[in-house]
């Protein structure tokens, strides 16, 4: 099979737009459609919903999504292969198999399973968390789709897995053609988060003529591995090589993208604008995966609750000290975290209330949810009439809530039972990869020459450099990329380690790791605990990192002035 495979997307997230699967059986031609419905904290969401039904744990979105547009898939030829069966691959299917009897619409739906890990976590060391699932590949969808499977639903494989799986089949791919495969998790991670390759969440969206409503990506996959993403003709956004660049971008580490088939080497990733929305991925090389897979481990850890005063006019810091002060006198008992942020949003001299207004936060939490609860929250709430001036709340007291916490873990690949089950019920056992390497940092390559001296100006850094940020686990990534050579010699000597944690002070104490990446014009930055346990747990206002890029943008630092538009 030489001619590419056409391999859409309509989601990138559990609540992503609903109508999106429809969108894309009808604007145009696809051979595979798939939507990714899981991340991390997802996973925290469907196990509180296994606990009040074992019968749930899969994202119920998909279940109505396929009521609507089964049939047009059957009859376009469409194959789906989602991940929306979460904690209960089995369960998705089985409602599948129903729905398509129900509608009369001739559907072979098959399943993939074995990364939940949760019945043996204490056997491998891991406690006794809510949620234990592996990171499983893209062999047991392949072996689905070979067996004649229209629809294939998975549990916790990696979200590139759902484009590989179907290319690896289509065109007979092996273990060992690392190169082809890699390619493949590349055009995976692009399309995986939807209209993110689209021009969602771009950092210089304002270049985009219709951000309305983007149309989702499309990934035409050829035999050598090599893709073109695009999307359907007559939808909003753009793909360009920048928008591109921005998912590929989003929450990785370093060069070396581990799966559990193949190491994708972000570092030899090589874009190109083919024409209007077409940009071709070439170039990847891949190495074998280590021997270890991923595992997602999701604890409830407690109770939070949370109460934010406004702080108006003058005096912003003293009124603040007063109301900790206050508050924390009102306790009766102290909770086991206890934490204050005050947001300095006022102005001087502001032309309205609330441009004169700061926020102070405080967080909670504790095993014990009376001691986060209303006791926490009255006593927020007494202090009304006796403290600072214009002392005002945002929300009513309120019971604390559940919150989660993310932690990874590592198990041998041969501990994990992969296993594919077929339309007719029977399984087939997926054995892992028969030959893995060991993770390891790649080299730093030689930083380009820099700029010979010249004006600067103190200006924002996103004039030039565009970036995306995201979460992994309690860590945040932040990829950092331009456009020229010039101002690439320029940013990968200026853009250190040093010089993010002055730009971003909430980073200074922590440990910063970064890549060059020198075909994407590219360095990467991994903020290692900035989100403290995760995201459930929302250490941070911005509990998943999605802004921390723009933050970045937005400070000053002295930039050539031949670069600077």
């Amino acid at each position: 099979m030489t001619g590419p495979l056409r391999i859409g997307n309509c989601s990138g997230f559990y609540g992503d737009r609903f109508s999106a699967m429809r969108e894309m059986l009808d604007g145009g031609r696809l051979d595979v459609l798939t939507g990714d419905y899981l991340a991390e904290l997802t996973m925290l969401i469907l196990g509180r919903d296994r606990m009040k039904d074992p019968q749930l744990g899969y994202a119920k979105t998909f279940l109505r999504q396929a009521r609507e547009c089964l049939a047009l898939a059957a009859d376009q030829g469409v194959r789906i292969v989602v991940n929306a069966g979460g904690l209960n691959p089995a369960g998705l299917a089985v409602k599948l198999r129903e729905l398509s009897g129900e509608l009369g619409v001739a559907a072979e739906v098959a399943h993939v399973e074995g990364d939940d890990l949760a019945p043996r976590a204490a056997e491998l060391g891991f406690g006794e968390p809510l949620t234990a699932n592996a990171y499983l590949g893209a062999w047991g969808i392949a072996r689905c789709l070979d067996a004649g499977a229209d629809i294939v639903v998975t549990g916790r494989v990696t979200d590139a897995s759902l484009v590989v799986g179907p290319a690896a089949a289509h065109f007979g791919w092996g273990r060992a053609d690392h190169d082809r495969l890699a390619g493949a998790v590349a055009a995976g991670h692009v399309i995986e988060c939807g209209t993110q390759a689209t021009g969602g969440n771009f950092p210089f969206f304002t270049e985009i003529t219709d951000l309305s409503r983007p149309g989702f990506p499309i990934a035409e996959v050829h035999q050598d591995g090599s893709s073109v993403i695009t999307k359907h003709d007559g939808t909003g956004g753009a793909v360009t090589v920048d928008t591109v660049t921005a998912q590929l971008m989003y929450e990785i580490t370093g060069a070396r993208y581990a799966g559990p088939d193949v190491t994708t080497r972000l570092d030899t990733v090589e874009l190109s604008q083919e024409g209007p929305d077409r940009v071709r991925i070439t170039g990847v090389t891949g190495e074998a995966p280590p021997p270890r897979l991923k595992v997602s481990l999701n604890a409830v850890g407690g109770f939070r609750n949370e109460m934010t005063f406004v702080l108006t006019g003058l005096d912003i810091e003293a009124k603040a000290e007063l109301a900790r002060a206050q508050l924390e006198a009102g306790l009766r008992t102290r909770p086991a975290e206890l934490t204050w942020t005050l947001a300095r949003l006022d102005r001087a001299d502001a032309g309205t209330e609330e441009e004169a207004s700061a926020i102070l936060r405080c967080v909670v939490r504790d095993s014990d949810p009376d001691v986060v609860g209303r006791a926490f929250s009255n006593a927020a709430v007494e202090m009304a009439l006796a403290s600072y001036p214009g002392f005002h709340l945002t929300s009513a007291p309120g019971s604390g809530s559940v919150y989660g916490v993310f932690t990874p873990g590592y198990v041998d690949a041969a501990e994990v039972p992969h296993r594919a089950v077929l339309a007719d019920g029977s399984t087939v056992d997926i054995e892992p990869s028969g030959e893995s390497r060991a993770l390891e940092e790649v080299a730093e390559p030689r930083l380009p020459p820099p700029l010979p001296p010249g004006p600067t100006r103190d200006v924002p850094l996103g004039l030039i450099a565009a970036a995306r940020s995201g979460d992994k686990g309690g860590d945040a990534n932040i990829g950092v990329w331009v456009r020229t050579d010039d101002q690439w010699r320029w940013l990968a000597h200026e853009l250190t380690v040093e010089r993010l944690k002055r730009l971003l002070p909430e980073a200074a104490e922590l440990t910063v790791r970064r890549t060059l990446l020198p075909n994407l014009r590219a360095v990467n930055f991994v903020v290692e605990g900035i989100l403290g346990r995760g995201a459930a747990y929302q250490a941070r206002f911005d509990p998943q990192a999605k802004g921390l890029g723009e933050w970045l943008r937005a400070r000053h630092v002295p930039i050539p002035e031949e670069l600077l538009p």
